[in-house]
């Protein structure tokens, strides 16, 4: 049972989806991290400014002890205090939806590339199968491109 077991393994890991899939998930780690620093660094700063100079990430709520009042959040962290950081929560939801803009994007342009490239194929098939065959000069009916004789009107091409 367990006799080709690495054989196996092996022949899985290296069949063309996984390590696709594989490159996929290290791009999108990556890439998460870029769009967690845009939010952060680029995007929230200026928000935070027009909404009267707000930190998102230091918004929160202090459920215990209640009404105890900390100077960020690292503070309330660090005091033990249980905090609810609807901050932070602003914060990831314009990650996410930066990532699935991303990400529409992408499928919209590569959905577009594929319709074109499809199209240009049909196109390349049709052309093939019109080049097969040709008309007689005589009957005007269809015959292989490379008749010497119509099979209809029997006529020398």
């Amino acid at each position: 049972m367990f006799k080709n077991l690495g054989k196996e393994l092996r022949d899985f890991i290296l069949r063309g989806n996984v390590m696709d899939m594989a490159v996929g998930i290290i791009i999108g780690a990556a890439f998460g991290k870029i769009v967690d620093s845009l939010v952060k660094d680029i995007i929230m700063p200026p928000i935070g400014f027009v909404l009267g100079k707000v930190d998102f990430s230091n918004l929160y709520f202090t459920l215990y002890p209640l009404g105890e009042k900390y100077d960020s959040l690292d503070a309330a962290s660090a005091a033990g205090a249980v905090t609810i950081n609807y901050g932070l929560f602003i914060n990831t939801v314009i990650s996410f939806l930066i990532v699935a803009c991303a990400i529409f994007a992408i499928i919209k342009i590569v959905n577009t590339i594929k319709d074109k490239a499809c199209k240009e194929e049909e196109a390349a098939d049709a052309a093939e199968a019109a080049a097969t065959e040709k008309e007689c000069p005589f009957c005007c009916t269809q015959i292989p491109i490379n008749a010497k004789k119509c099979p209809h009107c029997t006529s020398e091409l």
